[in-house]
């Protein structure tokens, strides 16, 4: 049961499944929207343009079935006159064509913006799988096209039929007019008609978009073990990135054990903690701090510095103060000057006075060291 529930998708896609998904060419994308939006526009523009196309349309219709006896029996004339024919369809129709192709490329862009993807072309085996194929037919999606397609045919119907209803006298009128106004009102009729029908279908479009970004993020839902894989492969493995600190650490550590013998003081808690600090008159601007630690790795410092013959003060005030306010190869704070320079300045007095020295050799409790600087562990 367990093994189910790890498998069932129940995580929110991550940003990288996105950009993965949109990579391979797969947005959310609404037909109905498409539609709806080709349909309004080709609506809008025969009532805008209508009248200059059937101007266009009657130009080419007289030019091309008008022809003299003597034209139309000359094979030379024919090609010129249907060439101009041809052009006159394009000078009357490219504005509309124009329109349609502009608006079958931004209506998908409305939904999820811009998205192109050599992938997308790539020859997909499962698409020719029969079953995989009837799975997507009797598929929650294939349900929603079936009622959707159902809706539209049933709301288009009712939409005719009211329009019907409503211009049956205009039409049975038509019989009684010329036939130059006949058309002119039966293209007005269809036209407004036509942007009827096409009004209606907003009401699908309103449906659809929501269910088709809906379906979109339910597919791309991830099991728990994607999440942790794609983890895993995004920051890389926890326990190599961890073994990695690991070894990092003890290369630090080794270095700073190896900087120990030119320390010229080792200051301590005197047991918790040690710090080793170095001073060179002629290139420091102050003394740096170029080991510290506190346990094992005090207890190491502490030998080191014994066997080195690096004077250990016991300071616990100062040594604490040092551990928490300085890190490594840094130069120690303003603040902790007085402190340190009177710390040195004793241990080259017992330089001065023996070559061998023991841990613990001097304690120094009375050191100033600021409020701000204190640290009780």
């Amino acid at each position: 049961m367990s093994e189910d529930k790890a498998q069932e998708k129940t995580e929110q896609p991550t940003a990288k499944r996105w950009a993965d998904s949109r990579e391979k060419g797969q947005v959310p994308r609404s037909r109905e929207l498409t539609t709806m939006a080709m349909l309004l526009s080709s609506a809008g523009a025969i009532l805008i343009m209508g009248e200059s196309m059937i101007e266009g349309i009657t130009g080419i219709m007289r030019n091309t079935l008008d022809i003299e006896r003597n034209t139309l029996m000359d094979v030379n004339a024919l090609v010129p006159s249907f060439i101009g024919a041809l052009q006159e369809a394009l000078i009357t129709f490219t504005p509309f064509i124009i329109l349609l192709v502009i608006i079958a490329f931004m209506s998908p862009m409305a939904l999820s913006g811009w998205s192109f993807s050599v992938k997308a072309f790539a020859f997909k085996f499962d698409k020719l799988n029969p079953i995989k194929g009837m799975g997507r037919v009797f598929s929650l999606k294939g349900l929603m096209e079936l009622v959707k397609a159902l809706v539209k045919f049933s709301l288009v119907l009712i939409v005719a039929l009211l329009l019907l209803w409503n211009n049956v006298d205009d039409l049975l009128a038509m019989g009684t007019k010329t036939v130059m106004s006949a058309l002119s009102d039966a293209g007005n009729i269809l036209g407004w008609s036509f942007l009827a029908l096409s009004c209606s279908l907003i009401l699908i479009a309103i449906v659809d978009v929501p269910f088709q970004l809906w379906e979109f993020t339910r597919q791309l839902k991830m099991t728990k073990q994607e999440v942790k894989d794609e983890q895993k492969e995004t920051d890389g493995n926890p326990e190599l990135k961890r073994r990695v600190r690991e070894v990092q650490r003890e290369i630090s550590q080794r270095r700073m054990m190896e900087e120990i013998p030119h320390a010229d003081v080792v200051i301590t808690n005197p047991t918790h903690y040690a710090v080793a600090l170095r001073y060179d008159q002629n290139n420091m601007t102050a003394p740096t701090l170029i080991a510290k630690g506190k346990g094992m790795i005090a207890a190491q410092i502490r030998t080191l510095a014994v066997k080195n013959e690096i004077p250990i003060i016991s300071a616990p005030p100062l040594s604490r103060a040092l551990f928490h306010t300085t890190e490594l190869k840094e130069e120690i704070p303003a603040g902790l000057f007085l402190a340190v320079a009177q710390v040195l300045a004793f241990t080259y007095q017992l330089r001065r006075k023996s070559s061998q020295y023991e841990e613990d050799v001097s304690s120094m409790n009375d050191l100033s060291i600021p409020e701000d600087m204190k640290y009780d562990s």
